[in-house]
């Protein structure tokens, strides 16, 4: 998972956000943007179809463009 070399120092609060992100990727086939904490939005995958887009922006996806879209869990 993640190699820290003996001769520097560990931020064990970043390593315990990290997991978690992992696990939340994981669990909900989504990805977690950079310095994600539970509880903040994360990204889902890219519509598969148009009619998949449409309906994101009626469901309370908070939508940048078609296919780049946050949801909270």
């Amino acid at each position: 998972m993640i190699y820290y070399p003996l001769t520097n120092g560990r931020n064990m609060d970043e390593i315990l956000r990290l997991l978690d992100a992992m696990q939340t990727s994981d669990e909900n086939k989504v990805a977690t943007p950079a310095n994600w904490r539970p509880g903040d939005a994360v990204v889902v995958p890219p519509p598969s179809t148009q009619e998949m887009a449409e309906e994101r922006m009626t469901e309370g996806y908070e939508c940048v463009d078609w296919y780049l879209c946050k949801k909270n869990l």
